[in-house]
């Protein structure tokens, strides 16, 4: 369970960030019912996949605000 860092995100695609951002729900996703259940092994999974969905939206959202910038204007 390696520690994904932003700088590796910012190497992915559009597509591919919207791809692992999906694969990262879907995953927490099945982690709720197993906890809900009882039968979640490694509780601290949950918090490391949300962090590193947090770090996808926030490239993703950087990545959309620089692009939204007007280009050209300086100053």
């Amino acid at each position: 369970m390696k520690k994904v860092k932003a700088g590796k995100i910012r190497e992915l695609s559009a597509a591919e960030m919207d791809k692992r951002s999906a694969e990262i729900r879907e995953e927490l996703f099945k982690l709720r019912f197993q906890h809900a259940t009882g039968q979640l092994e490694n509780p601290v999974r949950m918090r490391t996949l949300r962090r590193e969905l947090a770090r996808v939206l926030t490239v993703k959202h950087e990545q959309a605000a620089a692009a939204a910038k007007p280009a050209g204007k300086a100053g």
